[in-house]
């Protein structure tokens, strides 16, 4: 696997290295020994599908508040996304900073994700499906978000969303957010 560091701090995205023969090829897309090299958690204790029936899905800005926080590593398994991370954690160095990237089928990209992030994407073809592999259980309880096209991030998304769900449309600014979080 090719571990590449993004602009936010933790944030890792992760390509398998192919080893290509007559038959096509073979790619390590997790392992333990590796993530551990990098420091990153390998520890995953659910694994969720996103199925995305219609291009323009957007789905997002999503995150565990403390103290059920979660890591996520995600991976787009059919279609592609524009997927994108928040960095929410006062205390870091990319604070307030997005980073996205192009998730897709062909690319087999994982983007690693440390707890303290806001994470959504949206499906840029038709039947898109989503793999998340999280490090903790969900908690209903515990679930945030933030809303998707604050300019306090300043996304530049590559197109309007066409389906969005009410909750994700009406989440929050992240001041109102982050104010209620210091509660």
């Amino acid at each position: 696997m090719i571990f590449h560091r993004t602009p936010l701090e933790g944030v890792w995205l992760i390509e398998p290295a192919r080893i290509e023969d007559a038959r096509g090829y073979f790619a390590r897309v997790r392992c333990e020994r590796e993530f551990a090299e990098h420091g990153l958690n390998s520890r995953w204790v659910q694994s969720s599908i996103s199925q995305n029936t219609r291009r323009g899905t957007l789905r997002g800005m999503h995150f565990q508040a403390a103290p059920h926080g979660e890591i996520k590593l995600v991976r787009c398994t059919r279609g592609a996304i524009f997927d994108v991370i928040i960095d929410l954690r006062p205390q870091s160095k990319s604070y307030m900073q997005h980073f996205s990237v192009r998730l897709s089928e062909e690319n087999h990209t994982a983007i690693y994700i440390p707890e303290g992030l806001a994470h959504g994407f949206l499906t840029l073809e038709d039947g898109t499906e989503v793999l998340y592999e999280m490090s903790e259980f969900y908690r209903a309880e515990s679930a945030r978000g933030v809303r998707w096209n604050d300019p306090a991030f300043g996304i530049a998304w590559p197109e309007e969303p066409r389906i969005i769900i009410e909750r994700d449309r009406n989440y929050p600014n992240y001041k109102s957010v982050a104010e209620f979080s210091r509660k």
